[in-house]
């Protein structure tokens, strides 16, 4: 078996992190539907346009609700229900319907106390139930340690990103429209993988501090900030480059981005587990106006995995603090019309037991 597949071992552990949730809340049951944590329990990621459902009993049995009539070949589950998500080769608008009508033929005896996710439980789950408790913090918290089997993928993926930012150094010129760019680098991503991506990333436009690709040529003296983030298997990677369009970067750009550069070896020589992120982002916030007072304008990173953001967060609107297994990415930038658009360099970072890990080695120059 592959690294990258799914490691029923891995999610098994997962489900037992959950039950000890479970104990502690005093629920029976916990039922999930977000597409990441049936991933995250039982393995499988199914597409956007289903809504399988995972749910887990105190005993420790997990019935896995999966659309379609073949059953996924592997998966960490005891019990495995198919719902029709087609009807004909038309897929169903009623995906979630489907889906609980199977879930609570199979269940049994309705459950007294039951754990659901507050934020995406809808009436055709809840109906159906009546003590309930929200178990997404729970989840959230349970994710942030990434085991072996989603670091092999978040690795993946940051491997995608290296490979965009070769071909990325190779194509960008005065000219190139951003559309042409961002096809390409789609491209070398499906490569790496070997298969689709389950998600394409951020930032492709040339001359401003983000958005997507437009219909239009980077121009000579500009900076190109790419921000790529490309999903393997469900999980992201989030990393950002600058690149000077016309390979001639200013006297200005060359000491801004060299300003930036700071930030990292100050990340590897401080963070370790139990501090502070607020404290993190801080430090930089005076690094930073030290060159352009102001300039540095949001956050300075986040979790990453199943979604693009995760925690822990390295913004002054949250007070997280570090921990080992967290998978984080630190995105200092400074933006200007000097500039010509701007800087944002952001590496991904694992916390172990004594520092962090560098994921995302790969060149930051300009």
């Amino acid at each position: 078996m592959s690294d990258l597949d799914i490691n029923v071992e891995m999610c098994r552990a997962r489900q037992q992190r959950l039950l000890k949730e479970m104990q502690r809340l005093g629920v029976d049951l916990a039922i999930v539907t977000r597409t990441e944590h049936v991933q995250y329990l039982a393995g499988p990621r199914f597409g956007w346009v289903f809504e399988p459902a995972a749910a887990l009993r105190a005993d420790g049995h997990l019935t896995l609700v999966y659309p379609g009539k073949t059953p996924p070949a592997v998966a960490a589950a005891d019990e495995m229900i198919g719902y029709d998500a087609q009807l004909h080769s038309t897929l169903r608008n009623d995906q979630r319907q489907a889906s609980t009508e199977v879930l609570y033929k199979v269940l049994g005896t309705k459950p007294k106390r039951v754990g659901v996710e507050f934020s995406c439980c809808g009436p055709h789950v809840s109906y159906h139930l009546s003590d309930l408790v929200d178990i997404d913090p729970s989840l959230f918290r349970l994710r942030r340690k990434k085991d072996p089997d989603e670091l092999a993928r978040i690795r993946k993926a940051i491997a995608a990103t290296g490979k965009m930012y070769e071909k990325a150094r190779e194509i960008i010129e005065p000219g190139i429209s951003e559309l042409e760019v961002f096809n390409q680098l789609q491209s070398v991503a499906v490569q790496e993988f070997g298969e689709m991506m389950t998600g394409t990333g951020n930032d492709y436009a040339c001359g401003v501090p983000g958005g997507p690709p437009r219909d239009r040529p980077a121009q000579d003296g500009e900076l190109y900030i790419l921000d790529l983030g490309p999903a393997f298997r469900g999980y992201f990677a989030d990393n950002c480059r600058a690149i000077a369009v016309n390979d001639k970067p200013t006297d200005l750009q060359l000491a801004t981005w060299e300003h930036i550069a700071q930030v990292f070896p100050l990340v590897e020589s401080t963070v370790r587990p139990g501090k502070s992120c607020r404290q993190l982002f801080d430090e930089v916030q005076i690094l930073m106006d030290q060159h352009q007072p102001g300039g540095f304008s949001h956050h300075l990173g986040h979790g990453i995995g199943l979604f693009p953001h995760e925690t822990p967060h390295l913004n002054p609107n949250w007070d997280d603090i570090f921990e080992v297994g967290d998978v984080f990415t630190c995105e200092p930038g400074l933006y200007s019309d000097e500039l010509r658009g701007g800087i944002r360099l952001e590496n991904d970072y694992l916390v172990t037991e004594t520092g962090v890990e560098l994921l995302s080695d790969f060149p930051l120059h300009l």
